[in-house]
């Protein structure tokens, strides 16, 4: 008796409920029809290639949206006016203009027709064709996450990932795009070929790089990832009983939905565990799945904490997304299907199912709009559901985009009031425990006016890694910056509390956009290389960039003191590695130590190799940066004594500049990966003075000689005329004369006897003069 009791409940429940008023008011979309404006389809008009709509909504503007059916319709104000069908430009030549997938990123509407990607700007009304692929493919999909208070939203919709839904994985082809759809490049994933099972669809969570990739092999689902440490293996697996669609949960990093028209499934965690959404009534669960209730999911939609599916047998239901395992209710038995309805939520609570409506005299449909206030329809004794316990819940960091950098922490609080005599239990949960960890504190901190107890809940955020309770080998790289999702929510909520949605935020462990470093405050080569040039260089100095140099002498070794700053305040003295550039190419300083000196295992890192690598200066920085320290790097020490030129860190190391006075000006880089997920670098001025002239050598002296000389004959030859016109000038020039007059004298002798001797020796040759005065012949 007792059972038969319990099937005539189930029996009724299953049977159309008794309301009192329609589910919904119908009204119809009809604009712009009267006054003839509306024209006829230019182009080959689009098609879905499903037997069940989608409705696809912008992540970030609401108001824009792709309805996919037998006829496709693009809205830029949720469907308000009646819309020609959607069409593609027949100079495209797509062949059958079938739409298999379609996918919003930006201001891009992407589209796969006919096993090709297409691209149309909604701004401009232009269309293109993506560039890279080169195989067919069948879908498109990406993050669909916007935090449109930050200028991220259109950054982290920028991945997109083409593939063929159903391929043998070991033998597809996918590929990837980070421009938003322009240009895709292949995938590569280094285990690939050897996975076994067909492709069920891609999509992208937790950081930018991490990639979730749905396997199927023989009846069974799971979740295969792309980066440490969710690659070392597979999600646990789930029944595939059908072609699954993924969808992402708006606002969230890893809340997924994966449905088709006989399953619904649920995974908190990016597929790592997927589970069943239950179908209850009141706290009793009437059926442990979809599957089990026998209907037929038509079409689903939801946004950040809601779910509503329509059935082909005219049932709406409807849940929230909370922390317990997802369930929804039974609304109603009423007329709410057709074969071209879709859903969406317009706020939250209140569901809209939307239906083109074919004009007999115009091209142009119109749009059957049938508005459900779930709020209202939860209040019927009927579903025993109870009141809501919370009377508020807010805090000041939803919808906004917090940033945790290397070694730093982030703390947020969260404001919770029950109502008089009930208590809350908070959860917080975040989307990638691997990268980011926390702690929370739940304490009364005061009343309100009327008496309610209020709650503080403080969460204390930082890397998982700086936490210290984790095993290493659950943590992802520490190098790479990450994106999580932090929720707060309640875990006793009840299903009426529909106007009080999850706290939910975006948390970049990367880098602090704020943060920048500040310094305290003839030889050159064009080409970097420390080559000396042969002629001189004349370079601008930009006093509004730079400011006044630091003064630096010139024997001294020195280094710069590097400061890091958020935004206006100073935040301590940076320690890291960096490195230095002259940016005017001067060589003229060395490193105190070597490769050697420095302890070095393996050959550094050093300006001239990066340089030939990168074929430009200035690309030096966290991104590439190899330290010889490194016990794990395989590379020997082949020069010991090559100058080590990274400063900072362990080391001592200091620059040393040569005899020569000038201007420097240096580009610095912090290179240290584990000091900040940012690009820290900045241009700073130095003027090295003190180098006094060297030592003359034997060249100096000569020339010191020469200008001497040359001296004293100008001195002597402004003194002399002076001298004469004195009394000692005039004995002195007596003196000279009659000098000169005895030189005269033994000048002529001398003369008289050279002539004399002249005249002997100008006989010819062999006649020599005889005693007598004659000649003789020999």
């Amino acid at each position: 008796m007792l059972m038969l009791l319990l099937v005539a409940a189930v029996t009724l429940w299953l049977c159309p409920l008794v309301t009192a008023q329609p589910l919904c008011r119908a009204r119809r979309v009809r604009t712009g029809k009267v006054f003839h404006v509306m024209q006829d389809v230019q182009g080959d008009r689009l098609s879905f290639s499903s037997t069940t709509p989608r409705l696809i909504t912008h992540p970030c503007e609401k108001n824009i949206a792709l309805y996919l059916g037998k006829q496709v319709f693009f809205t830029t104000d949720n469907f308000e006016t009646s819309l020609l069908p959607f069409a593609i430009p027949t100079s495209m030549q797509v062949g059958a203009p079938e739409v298999t997938s379609a996918h919003f990123a930006g201001s891009l509407l992407l589209l796969v027709v006919a096993q090709k990607v297409y691209i149309y700007d909604y701004e401009n009304h232009s269309w293109n064709v993506t560039f890279g692929i080169r195989h067919p493919v069948t879908h498109v999909s990406g993050d669909n996450c916007c935090y449109t208070q930050t200028p991220f939203c259109m950054e982290i919709s920028n991945l997109v990932f083409a593939y063929f839904r159903g391929d043998q994985i070991s033998q597809t082809y996918i590929y990837y795009s980070n421009t938003g759809g322009f240009i895709f490049w292949k995938y590569h994933d280094d285990r690939q070929a050897e996975i076994t099972g067909s492709l069920g669809g891609i999509f992208q969570f937790f950081s930018l790089s991490q990639v979730g990739m749905l396997v199927v092999d023989q009846g069974k689902g799971m979740f295969k990832y792309s980066d440490h440490p969710l690659n070392r293996s597979l999600g646990l697996s789930f029944d595939y009983n059908g072609t699954l669609d993924i969808l992402i949960v708006p606002g969230h990093r890893g809340i997924l939905l994966l449905w088709f028209e006989h399953s619904l499934l649920f995974s908190h965690n990016a597929g790592q565990l997927v589970d069943t959404v239950r179908v209850k009534k009141g706290d009793q669960t009437l059926f442990s799945s979809m599957f089990e209730a026998n209907v037929t999911i038509h079409n689903i939609a939801v946004n950040e904490n809601e779910l509503a599916v329509i059935t082909r047998e005219d049932n709406l239901y409807y849940g929230n997304l909370g922390v317990l395992p997802s369930s929804v209710i039974k609304i109603a038995d009423q007329h709410v299907w057709s074969e071209a309805a879709a859903l969406m939520f317009r706020s939250p609570g209140m569901v809209e199912i939307l239906t083109p409506l074919q004009d007999a005299a115009f091209p142009a449909f119109d749009f059957q709009k049938c508005l459900v206030n779930i709020q209202a329809l939860l209040m019927d004794p009927e579903f025993h559901i109870g009141r809501c316990t919370i009377e508020f819940l807010t805090g000041e960091f939803v919808h906004s985009m917090h940033n945790i950098d290397m070694n730093s922490q982030l703390e947020l609080t969260a404001l919770l009031i029950p109502q008089p005599g009930t208590s809350l239990v908070p959860l917080v949960m975040v989307s990638n425990p691997h990268s980011l960890g926390f702690q929370a504190a739940f304490y009364e901190s005061g009343h309100t006016l009327d008496g309610n107890t209020k709650y503080n809940l403080d969460i204390y955020l930082k890397q998982q890694q700086h936490w210290g309770r984790t095993d290493p080998n659950f943590t992802s790289s520490l190098k790479r910056a990450t994106i999580s999702t932090l929720t707060v929510d309640i875990a006793n909520k009840e299903i009426s509390c529909v106007d009080f949605k999850p706290l939910s935020t975006l948390i970049s462990v990367g880098c602090d956009l704020d943060k920048k470093i500040v310094i305290q405050k003839q030889f050159y080569d064009p080409s970097f290389q420390g080559q000396p040039s042969s002629q001189d260089l004349r370079v601008p100095y930009s006093y509004k960039q730079l400011g006044c140099p630091l003064l630096v002498y010139y024997d001294t070794p020195w280094k710069p003191v590097v400061e890091l700053w958020r935004k206006d305040t100073f935040q301590e003295i940076v320690e890291a590695e960096y490195v230095l550039l002259e940016v005017n190419g001067q060589f003229s300083y060395r490193y105190s130590l070597t490769a050697k000196t420095a302890l070095c295992t393996s050959q550094p890192q050093n300006w001239t190799t990066m340089i030939k690598e990168f074929g430009a200066p200035f690309f030096w920085n966290r991104e590439n940066y190899v330290s010889c320290h490194d016990p794990n790097r395989n590379a020997t020490l082949r020069w010991p004594d090559v100058q080590y030129q990274i400063l900072g860190g362990r080391t001592a190391n200091q620059i040393i500049f040569s005899h020569n006075n000038g201007i420097y000006v240096f580009y610095i880089s912090i290179v240290d990966p584990y000091y900040s997920y940012c690009k820290l670098e900045t241009l700073f001025s130095i003027y090295v003075y003190g180098a006094f002239p060297m030592p003359l050598g034997f060249a100096g002296i000569i020339i010191l000689l020469f200008i001497s000389s040359i001296l004293g004959s100008v001195w002597v030859a402004y003194l002399t005329p002076k001298l004469l016109r004195t009394r000692r000038g005039h004995r002195i020039r007596r003196f000279v004369v009659q000098l000169c007059g005895r030189c005269k004298t033994a000048c002529g002798c001398f003369q008289c006897s050279a002539s004399a001797t002249a005249g002997v020796g100008t006989e010819p040759p062999g006649h020599h003069p005889t005693p007598q005065g004659g000649r003789a012949e020999h």
